[in-house]
């Protein structure tokens, strides 16, 4: 069975990998891509792919003329719930890996999918490496009440935190509140450098050149600590497999699923 599907922001930094690697899946074919700056041209030209002769379109709606069967998500948070939630209307099972998307969206994003009865997995990072630290800091917070996050990424990424810190912190928070020993409002000085409470969790988020996405989860104890650490390189090549995995896996799903390792065996 060959598993059609559309990829929006399929020639940004991570959807062009991600194009490849679904063009040379032998039990995948990539029918549609959705890039407003490409819309009208064709995908196998603009990412030089010989044999791939897949359209871009500009908008889900339009997309979901091609018939798609999986709706991959890959764009930016002002226009992803709406494609989300267009492709899921249109019968689609859907891949998330766009970042900035709050709880109150994903509680709106499973009530559709349930609706509708269709599959929606949503990873804010689909890197093994981030898959593992999100098990091991869960692990860690069972025994370790004290916790905080610093989220890292490049000067230009707008939504803050990352999706990776983002489903970290809502993780973190089926498992327990991190305990601040100084409430927030009691602090001297200013209250915005203890960061922000997400989920029950203090996020501190940093926007710098040098970084692509990286993520510390400090955990503290009485003489002791441990420190968990993801750091990605410049290439989205780490995304592509788990990428591939969650295509295979969605269809499987109904309503919404948060996290990579929700389709894995561990």
């Amino acid at each position: 069975m060959t598993l059609k599907v559309c990829l929006a922001g399929a020639t940004g930094w991570a959807g062009s990998a991600l194009a490849k690697g679904i063009f040379k899946a032998e039990d995948m074919a990539l029918t549609i891509g959705i890039a407003r700056s490409h819309a009208g041209e064709s995908l196998g030209d603009v990412l030089q792919l010989d044999g791939l002769d897949a359209p871009i379109v500009a908008s889900a709606a339009e997309a979901l003329q091609y018939g798609p069967e999986i709706f991959f998500e890959f764009t930016k948070p002002d226009v992803a719930k709406s494609n989300i939630l267009t492709a899921l209307r249109g019968g689609c099972h859907v891949v998330v890996g766009t970042s900035g998307l709050t709880d109150a969206d994903y509680a709106e994003i499973d009530a559709v999918a349930r609706e509708v009865e269709r599959g929606v997995l949503a990873a804010g990072n689909f890197a093994l490496t981030v898959v593992l630290l999100q098990k091991f800091a869960e692990m860690a917070a069972k025994y370790i009440p004290h916790s905080e996050i610093i989220d890292y990424a490049h000067e230009d990424k707008v939504d803050v935190p990352s999706g990776t810190v983002r489903e970290l912190a809502h993780r973190l928070s089926t498992i327990r509140e991190s305990q601040l020993d100084i409430a927030l409002e009691d602090v001297s000085g200013p209250r915005e450098t203890r960061g922000a409470r997400l989920n029950g969790t203090q996020v501190h988020s940093v926007r710098l050149p040098g970084y692509v996405i990286a993520l510390d989860v400090i955990f503290g104890m009485h003489e002791q600590k441990l420190i968990l650490r993801h750091e990605a390189g410049s290439s989205a090549e780490p995304y592509v497999d788990g990428g591939l995995l969650a295509i295979r896996s969605v269809s499987r799903l109904v309503g919404l699923h948060r996290g990579l390792d929700s389709v894995m065996a561990f």
